[in-house]
């Protein structure tokens, strides 16, 4: 492997290597290397978050090293407290399957599934009997668990912290015994659960797997990692015109997401576009260079440079046809300010009639609940005819033909049946 070669996966999107100097070595010696990576299949959909990690991945995967995507159906039941300021629910075995089956249609978005090595938890897990659940947890203490920093806030201020989430790191640690892994992936926040699995590996005589962690994603908000829950992400299956708008919102600047880095203050500033550019793209290093720097001076227009990622990651995740209609979308509805010729029709029913415009929304699918569509409303996000609408506006006002619209990208046409004479 080349000097190009290893810079390309040791500095582009990598936050941190354990070892690395041993994982060179690896990579030096010429065998396929077990790339592990496990998801929760804890809700349906991938993020840009994600793709930081499975281009990585994909990046080895062509240089002929094994993928192995270890689908936790065990895990995903109880949820990884990694982040974590609370108690998270637990899934159902249906619940988790279902959203397995859209994790991996996701996952060859950018990782060849056909040179995929796919395993479930459960073929381990399942015959696992109280004796090995007793050997695996007698190999590490409370005290080592309490000492990592989601834990230790929340046993600090008096939170609850169930015995299924200390047991996660010793599962997820477990799964890299199971399948022999030598490099695992993971988050920044991971840290702790893959330092887990190097040691019970240690413990069981295998070598010790390298770990490679990638950054924390920042949200559309600029502030926050990327989240489906905090409802700053962008998905990897967006409609175009969604993704690019979502791309186009993005702050110039934002906060590192990362609060295990030790930065604080102005240091925790980062350029938002260039670091999406240098996590999610090809575009080489020194190019970035060249931007940054002209970003500075004022010789790289900052919108256009934003227009160009959003082509980027449209053209990635869709097609060339689908960020060319998505850019034309964006400049005639936002720039200029029109209103999309293919507004999506609502006919509203004459049961919504005695209810309010938040019930309309919901019903719509322009807002996941109720209490999602009045804060909306209460921000002056939703509008009927370019005029913001109340919390306790009825339906009734919402006339034939009329645009509601929440934010700058959604909006439906409602339509409604002519009363009978």
């Amino acid at each position: 492997m080349d000097a190009a070669q290893k810079e390309r996966i040791f500095s582009r999107g990598v936050a941190e290597t354990i070892d690395e100097s041993e994982f060179v070595k690896l990579l030096d010696a010429g065998r396929p290397l077990r790339l592990k990576v496990g998801f929760d299949p804890s809700a349906p959909d991938l993020h840009l978050g994600h793709a930081v990690l499975l281009r990585k991945l994909r990046q080895l995967q062509e240089l002929g090293h094994q993928v192995v995507i270890i689908v936790g159906d065990w895990t995903a039941q109880i949820g990884d407290p990694s982040g974590q300021s609370a108690l998270r629910p637990m899934l159902s075995a249906a619940q988790v399957l279902e959203n397995a089956e859209s994790y991996l249609e996701q996952f060859s978005k950018i990782v060849d599934r056909d040179k995929t090595e796919i395993r479930m938890q459960s073929e381990w897990f399942g015959p696992f009997t109280l004796a090995n659940v007793i050997q695996l947890t007698s190999k590490f203490t409370v005290a080592q668990f309490l000492a990592r920093e989601d834990f230790a806030k929340r046993f600090k201020a008096n939170q609850p912290i169930a015995i299924t989430e200390l047991l996660y790191p010793l599962l997820q640690g477990y799964d890299s015994v199971a399948v022999e892994s030598d490099v695992e992936f993971g988050g920044t926040d991971q840290k702790f659960n893959l330092l887990v699995g190097r040691d019970l590996q240690r413990m069981m005589g295998q070598r010790p797997q390298q770990c490679l962690l990638v950054p924390i994603l920042v949200g559309t908000d600029g502030v926050r990692r990327m989240g489906k829950s905090l409802g700053n992400y962008i998905g990897m299956n967006e409609p175009p015109n969604d993704m690019y708008g979502k791309i186009m919102s993005l702050p110039d600047e934002s906060a590192d997401p990362d609060p295990q880095d030790g930065k604080t203050g102005e240091e925790r500033t980062r350029n938002t576009v260039l670091d999406y550019f240098n996590y999610l793209t090809d575009v080489p290093t020194a190019e970035l260079i060249e931007l940054r720097d002209g970003l500075a001076d004022g010789s790289v227009n900052p919108m256009e440079l934003k227009k160009r990622l959003a082509d980027e990651l449209v053209v990635q995740f869709h097609d060339d046809d689908a960020a060319r209609s998505a850019r034309n979308h964006f400049e005639r509805t936002v720039q200029r300010r029109e209103l999309p010729e293919d507004i999506p029709i609502y006919k509203i029913s004459e049961a919504l009639d005695g209810k309010r415009v938040s019930d309309l929304l919901v019903s719509a699918g322009m807002a996941e609940s109720s209490s999602a569509a009045k804060r909306l409303i209460d921000q002056g996000a939703v509008k009927k005819d370019g005029q913001p609408l109340t919390a306790n506006e009825p339906v009734t006002t919402i006339a034939d033909s009329s645009i509601v619209q929440v934010g700058r990208r959604r909006m439906i046409r409602a339509t409604r049946p002519p009363k009978a004479v």
